[in-house]
């Protein structure tokens, strides 16, 4: 059961990132891999496959959207948010941070028990600080 909710973490940020094209690609064999890697704690087993995921494809420069959750005392949000504007400017996690709650200035948010800093760069997030599910797991402080 874990495994299966695993997986369809794994390929709903896929969808996000690259359109489900790397996720869609994958054999079992793949799937196996990345399952019995982190199943067993075999971080380079694991990422020899994770990696593909955490990448922007040849004909992307961003990700398409931005896999993450919110979490609150009573459960969580997402959104589809972009990782850049329509001009092509970076988001940054304020960015995020003033779509998810524009009636809200003072919110904090926490991730791998630390606070980032507001003008961190949502791609760079995404590709550095998400779990092994592929989602940034946000923790709201108000």
């Amino acid at each position: 059961m874990v495994e299966s909710y695993f997986m369809a973490c794994l390929k709903e940020a896929d969808v996000l990132k690259h359109r489900g094209q790397i996720a869609g690609s994958m054999q079992k064999k793949d799937h196996n891999q990345l399952w019995l890697g982190l199943q067993n704690d075999k971080f380079d087993q694991f990422w020899a496959v994770n990696r593909k995921l955490m990448e922007v494809t040849n004909d992307q420069e961003y990700f398409k959207y931005i896999p993450f959750r919110c979490y609150f005392e009573d459960g969580y949000r997402q959104k589809l948010i972009k990782p850049v504007t329509d001009n092509g400017c970076k988001k940054k996690l304020k960015d995020l941070v003033n779509e998810m709650f524009p009636e809200q200035t003072n919110i904090q948010i926490k991730t791998h028990g630390l606070i980032p800093p507001l003008d961190t760069p949502l791609q760079w997030l995404s590709e550095h600080l998400s779990y092994p599910d592929n989602f940034l797991h946000l923790c709201v402080v108000a």
